[in-house]
C-alpha cells in the first residue's frame, strides 16, 4: 500500500531537479513502523527543510538513509515529508498541494520549530546521536578546523555545537535557492555561502532562520556583509554609491555594479523576511 501511494505521489512533484553530546532517552516505539512518533517527525522536518521539493523522492539518498535510521521505507519517509509540503505557504502558493494528509502532530511539530530554529537544529542531532548510539556529533571531526579539534569538554561540544547549527542554516538556505547565487546564478557549491541577513551574533533568536539567509557567491556575500549592497524589501539589489562611483575595473562593474535594480532569484522556499532586510538596509548598507 504504501509503494503503490508513493507511485501516486510522484507526478505532484516538480521535475526539477548533529550538536550536544549528552544521551537522549527515546520512545521506545521509535523505530516501529506503526504511528509515527514526535522524535520521528521532528527527523523528517529537519530533512524536509534542507531539500528542494523536487528531491522529495524514495530514491533520494538523504530519504534512503534517514528511512534506514529509524525503521521505516523510503517511501514512507517520501510521503511525510510530501505532507509537511502541503503545510508550507510557499508551495502551496505556486499550486503545488503534496499529499494533503498532514496530521496534527505534523501541524505540531511545523509550528514548533518554525518558532525556535535552534531547537530543531539541536533536538534533531540529540535524536540522531540516541538513535546510533553514540556521543560523538554526526558532523566529522575532519570538517572542524585544527585547533578546534583539539579542544576538550565544554569548549569542543560548544564548537561541534555550533557547527551543527551551521551545517544546517547552510543547507536549508541552499536547497531553497536551488544550490545557486540568487544574483549571480552560480552554481559550485564550494564558492557558494549562506549568508545571514541580520548577523549571527545580531539576533540569536533567528540566526537559523532559513528566512534569514541569502544564498550567495563568496565574492557578494562579503560586499553583502560589508553594505557594498544590500536586497531591498521588494528583493531587488541596490549598490552602494560608495562601490558605484569608485569602481573603475570592468570586473567590478560587471559582477556588482551591474547588478544595480536588478531582481534577486526568489528562492523555492523560506523567501527572505522583509523586516530581515530592512533591517540590513538601514544597519549595514553604505547607501548613497
Amino acid at each position: 500500500m504504501i509503494t503503490a501511494t508513493a507511485k501516486l505521489m510522484l507526478p505532484l512533484l516538480t521535475p526539477r531537479e548533529p550538536a550536544a553530546t549528552a544521551s537522549v532517552v527515546l520512545p521506545e516505539n521509535i523505530m516501529s513502523s506503526g504511528r509515527w512518533t514526535k522524535d520521528q517527525l521532528k527527523l523528517a522536518f529537519h530533512l524536509y527543510c534542507q531539500l528542494p521539493f523536487g528531491k522529495l523522492h524514495q530514491r533520494n539518498k538523504d530519504i534512503v538513509a534517514l528511512a534506514k535510521l529509524i525503521g521505516r521505507t523510503p517511501s514512507a519517509v517520501a510521503m511525510k515529508l510530501v505532507n509537511f509540503a502541503s503545510l508550507d505557504p510557499a508551495i502551496t502558493s505556486t499550486g503545488r498541494s503534496g499529499l494533503g494528509n498532514a496530521g496534527k502532530t505534523d501541524r505540531e511539530v511545523w509550528d514548533e520549530f518554525h518558532a525556535d530554529w535552534e531547537k530543531l537544529a539541536s533536538e534533531s542531532d540529540q535524536i540522531v546521536q540516541g538513535l546510533r548510539g553514540v556521543e560523538a556529533s554526526a558532523i566529522d571531526a575532519t570538517e572542524l578546523a585544527p585547533t578546534e579539534i583539539d579542544y576538550t569538554g565544554e569548549t569542543k561540544r560548544q564548537v561541534v555545537e555550533t557547527r551543527v547549527k551551521q551545517a544546517f542554516f547552510r543547507k536549508a538556505v541552499l536547497s531553497s535557492y536551488a544550490g545557486k547565487c540568487c544574483m549571480t546564478g552560480l552554481a559550485e557549491p564550494r564558492l557558494l555561502q549562506a549568508s545571514h541577513i541580520v548577523p549571527w551574533s545580531q539576533d540569536r533568536a533567528n540566526r537559523l532562520n532559513p528566512r534569514n539567509g541569502l544564498c550567495l557567491s563568496a565574492l557578494h556575500d562579503r560586499a553583502f556583509d560589508r553594505g557594498l549592497i544590500t536586497v531591498m524589501p521588494d528583493l531587488r539589489i541596490r549598490v552602494s554609491a560608495q562601490l558605484r562611483g569608485g569602481a573603475k575595473q570592468s570586473f567590478a562593474q560587471s559582477a556588482l555594479c551591474a547588478l544595480d535594480g536588478s531582481e534577486i532569484v526568489p528562492p523555492e522556499r523560506f523567501v527572505p523576511d522583509a523586516t530581515f532586510l530592512a533591517w540590513h538596509n538601514e544597519h549595514v548598507f553604505l547607501g548613497d
